[in-house]
């Protein structure tokens, strides 16, 4: 199983990133889609799980999810400081806000901030991750994007 992880796209959908979406089954959006017409566009491409960021003022967004996909745990929050304390009980931990990429394995917990796809922030590089479940076995692709 594939899953397209990306993050504060903030009304920006790039083509590249339809592109690597295209080869998943899910989409997980660790919020900033700031415009609902965005979570309609990749529900086209694949089941959407979002949740809210901090400029998403529409209604309908959970502040953050709880999935079970091939027997894993997945926590999806927007920003890293909204990760409860125990956490422990979760296989992966999704977040973004801060559009830089980061990925750590503490204690087991795979945590991941796939990086911003939308707009360019500060010089920080456009990431999204892809993320393949096989056999309860995590493994996180970086995707670097092109301006």
């Amino acid at each position: 199983m594939k899953i397209g992880v990306i993050s504060d796209t903030h009304n920006v959908l790039r083509d590249d990133v339809l592109i690597y979406l295209k080869e998943c089954d899910y989409i997980i959006h660790a919020g900033d889609v700031c415009k609902e017409e965005i979570i309609e566009r990749l529900n086209e491409i694949a089941n959407t799980f979002v949740v809210r960021g901090n400029n998403d003022k529409f209604e309908g967004l959970p502040d953050y999810l709880e999935l079970e996909m091939n027997e894993l745990l997945i926590y999806v929050v927007h920003d890293k400081k909204d990760i409860p304390k125990h956490v422990d009980n979760f296989d992966l931990v999704i977040y973004g806000h801060s559009h830089k990429y980061e990925y750590e394995v503490k204690d087991g917990v795979v945590y991941l901030n796939p990086g911003g796809c939308g707009r360019r922030r500060f010089s920080l590089s456009l990431t999204m991750a892809i993320v393949t479940i096989e056999d309860k076995e995590i493994k996180v692709t970086r995707i670097n994007l092109e301006d």
